[in-house]
């Protein structure tokens, strides 16, 4: 099987949330029959702590699937999810997990917290970092960069 990446599906989604003053952090799910569902922060908009790209593009493929768990799915996401989100994926036992840039301050899958290293982690997925790294470091410095001024 030939691997085709959606990372640009997901940068698409973290510019969109740039553009609407959100932390720049793009997601995809998708499966066998491709994309399924997208979604970019929207933590300021929403006024909700957890409205994550990652949370809702899980919410978004649970509802479009009509089900709680992605098994077989993969999810691209620009950033390294924070714990929150880690242990969503978990829950929602997707695949694999795909993402750009580390998080040093906030991850939860290499960094902090480390998730899935930890016995009561039901589920992990694979993972596959730097995928399109430099573009999500890229879009996320300019962002904080622009917030400085």
């Amino acid at each position: 099987m030939k691997f085709h990446s959606h990372m640009n599906i997901a940068l698409t989604q973290a510019k969109l949330a740039a553009d609407r003053g959100e932390i720049p952090v793009g997601a995809v799910i998708a499966g066998p029959a491709g994309v399924i569902a997208e979604a970019g922060n929207r933590t300021r908009e929403l006024n909700d702590p957890t409205a994550h790209a990652e949370m809702l593009v899980i919410r978004a493929a649970c509802a479009a699937l009509g089900q709680e768990r992605l098994t077989g799915y993969d999810l691209y996401v620009t950033l390294e999810p924070c714990p929150m989100c880690a242990a969503a994926i978990s829950n929602a036992r997707i695949a694999r997990l795909y993402y750009g840039a580390s998080d040093a301050k906030s991850g939860g899958v290499a960094q902090g917290p480390r998730i899935f290293a930890h016995s009561q982690c039901h589920h992990v997925p694979e993972i596959y970092d730097g995928i399109a790294a430099a573009a999500s470091q890229d879009m996320l410095r300019r962002f904080f960069a622009d917030r400085r001024r």
